[in-house]
């Protein structure tokens, strides 16, 4: 269940590196041999992992989940320019750096799975496993720019397409109740391209009910961080996909083998448009690390916190092998 609430045992501290700030939260004492960070997703915070988090440092693991560049108590440098994947990647290094971690168990979900493929790509001397979850590889296309791509397949009114201007979708966003966004976004179940339009959102007035997995204490910390910071951060991120593309050209045809077990959703739109690829050979060819693949049934692109618990065991059936 998705809840706010810090456990006892959890710590806060604050990392200075690659000139900005990187807060993260930590619990466990590695005891059982291993450190696992986590990355969470888009507009997201360290706290969806809290889960696996307490789960894992219980039974003897040092847990690290850093709110990423731009997002909750982190810093978010104005430019975007300033989110590139490799500032991203660096600031995962700096954090290794910062805590003298040569290796550990990466777990990814959404933009941080993408966001870890990365890291499995540039630097897997630094992962010791990786667990990715609602967003798979993507192999990068030499022909076209991924805003290109993605305006083939779902039209400009997709949402990755619609946040490009700066400031734009903040101030359409600035117009919303914070609490709405985050109940919308994450009780949606619709398998579609979103487009994150005023049209999308509907009316403001009607109920959203929250579903068993996810509370209002949840859905509170969410609206009121972001409430604090802007969204800002966390979009420029997605700003920088086409020029993510430019610099990661002598990376073209680079495989992740780094061993790797991938998790999804079995209804979430990320998983249902490259099925084939996951199941047909295709994610195998580019990640020849992947030695499983598990679908959770019932779950959409939030399995993290709707299967909290099975997502937890299967982390912790994996990395307990290494």
């Amino acid at each position: 269940m998705a809840t706010a609430t810090e456990s006892k045992g959890v710590t806060h501290r604050t990392l200075e590196l690659n000139g900005i700030k990187i807060h993260v939260a930590e619990a466990g004492d590695g005891s059982a041999g291993g450190t696992v960070l986590f990355l969470h997703g888009f507009l997201e915070l360290w706290h969806s992992w809290q889960h696996p988090l307490m789960s894992l440092s219980s039974r003897g693991y040092r847990c690290l989940a850093p709110d990423l560049r731009g997002y909750g108590d982190s810093s978010a440098p104005p430019s975007p320019s300033s989110y590139t994947i490799f500032h991203l990647v660096g600031d995962v290094v700096g954090v290794l750096d910062a805590l003298s971690l040569a290796r550990v168990f990466v777990v990814g979900q959404g933009w941080g799975a993408l966001l870890a493929w990365h890291l499995a790509t540039v630097r897997p001397d630094r992962v010791r496993a990786l667990v990715n979850m609602s967003g798979a590889f993507m192999p990068r296309n030499p022909s076209v720019r991924p805003l290109q791509a993605f305006r083939r397949l779902f039209g400009d009114g997709y949402y990755l397409l619609r946040l490009q201007e700066p400031g734009a979708m903040e101030a359409e966003f600035a117009r919303m109740d914070t609490r709405f966004i985050f109940r919308k976004l994450l009780t949606t179940r619709e398998t579609g391209a979103i487009s994150l339009s005023p049209e999308w959102w509907g009316p403001q007035d009607r109920d959203i009910s929250l579903p068993p997995w996810l509370t209002e204490e949840f859905v509170h910390v969410l609206a009121a961080k972001f409430d604090e910071t802007g969204f800002a951060g966390a979009m420029n991120s997605f700003r920088c996909l086409d020029l993510n593309w430019e610099l990661t050209a002598p990376w073209t045809g680079a495989k992740v083998t780094v061993t790797t077990k991938y998790i999804a959703g079995e209804d979430a739109m990320s998983y249902n448009r490259v099925k084939e690829y996951i199941h047909k050979g295709g994610l195998k060819r580019d990640v020849p690390g992947l030695v499983e693949v598990a679908v959770i049934a019932g779950a959409g692109h939030y399995v993290h916190l709707e299967k909290a618990e099975e997502v937890t065991e299967h982390i912790y059936e994996f990395i307990k092998k290494f």
